[in-house]
């Protein structure tokens, strides 16, 4: 037992992530500390290519267009002061235009369809169980966009409700892809604008939700990560907030990480995860002097090292690591 703190027990998952796999983050803001820390290790990754999305009937909105993806055009689109978006996405795909606003939109709706084809794995992150709907238009919105709460109708799910959408929408799932499980957690980042209680009331039907799933779907196709429960358990101090005192600090995803990764992660990926850390460092890596013979040969042994991990891991993508090195030798050559 920790000195300092209790520790969160957690389960001996008989899922072990690795490189081959690939994994597909949607939800909260906390799906995506997550899913960039496994990107920049080089895991296969797409995150949320709807952007940020907050409560289950938005995501299983998201999920549902991408199995079937069907375009957006214009008359999807709103525009408001100038810029058009939708409120199916987060303001990172409106623009200036419609056409780029299409583009974008469609863009990423093409990619998420293809990659949920043949992911290994969907990680989902609820953040709240309230939405937003808008007034003229049935259905919850995944971004209000700005626009006044006086267009918006807002209600708190049940835990009822979200049940029964989600054993549909992740039956529909297992025929759309036969071999995807589902990891599922809760963001501990809180939404005090809910209230201090509204958001205790919000996260505990995500959590008994969750629970119910599991129990329906089994262990070896729905699993639940407790990344809340570190946070509120483990980390129960200020010093491990952002200073909005909302979002974690970059200790505290680094906390939930190590917990995630050492019950989640199979024993080749970490020994990969050591080997990309180390070529990382070697990026940053800045000498005094780039014309001595020692900075040659360290070069040149961190391209061998991304040539023979390419052989080993083909889906490995190493490209830009590559070319920096490259290019570094050859100015070397050069002078």
């Amino acid at each position: 037992m920790n000195r300092y703190f209790t520790d969160v027990e957690l389960e001996n998952y008989a899922w072990k992530i690795g490189y081959k796999d690939k994994i597909l983050f949607m939800g909260s803001c906390f799906t995506e500390n997550i899913g960039e820390i496994m990107a920049g290790l080089k895991f296969q990754t797409l995150i949320n290519p709807f952007g940020i999305l907050y409560n289950p009937l938005s995501i299983a909105a998201s999920l549902r267009r991408l199995m079937d993806p069907k375009p957006y055009c214009k008359a999807d689109l709103f525009e408001h002061n100038g810029v058009w978006g939708s409120f199916d996405f987060h303001s990172r795909y409106s623009a200036s235009s419609a056409d780029e606003a299409l583009a974008a939109m469609n863009e990423q709706l093409q990619l998420g369809h293809d990659f949920l084809k043949e992911a290994d794995y969907l990680i989902l992150t609820w953040g709240t169980s309230w939405v937003y709907e808008r007034k003229e238009a049935a259905g919850p919105v995944a971004n209000c966009h700005k626009f006044p709460a006086s267009d918006f109708h807002r209600y708190r799910l049940s835990q009822e409700q979200i049940v029964g959408e989600f054993t549909e929408l992740l039956t529909c799932l297992q025929k759309f892809n036969p071999k995807l499980k589902f990891l599922s957690t809760v963001s501990p980042i809180r939404h005090l604008k809910d209230t201090a209680h509204g958001n205790q009331l919000s996260k505990s039907t995500l959590l008994l939700a969750l629970d119910q799933l599991a129990a329906a779907f089994g262990k070896q196709h729905f699993n639940y990560f407790p990344s809340y429960e570190i946070v509120m358990d483990e980390l129960r101090d200020y010093r491990f907030y952002a200073p909005d005192l909302v979002h974690l600090s970059p200790v505290a995803v680094e906390h939930i990480w190590g917990k995630f990764s050492d019950v989640l992660l199979s024993q080749e990926a970490h020994r990969l995860m050591v080997q990309i850390g180390k070529l990382r460092k070697a990026v940053a890596h800045r000498p005094f002097r780039k014309d001595i013979p020692g900075y040659v040969k360290f070069l040149t042994q961190h391209i061998d090292k991304i040539n023979q991990l390419i052989i080993n891991f083909p889906s490995l993508n190493l490209d830009r690591e590559k070319e920096y090195f490259q290019q570094e030798l050859n100015g070397c050559e050069q002078q």
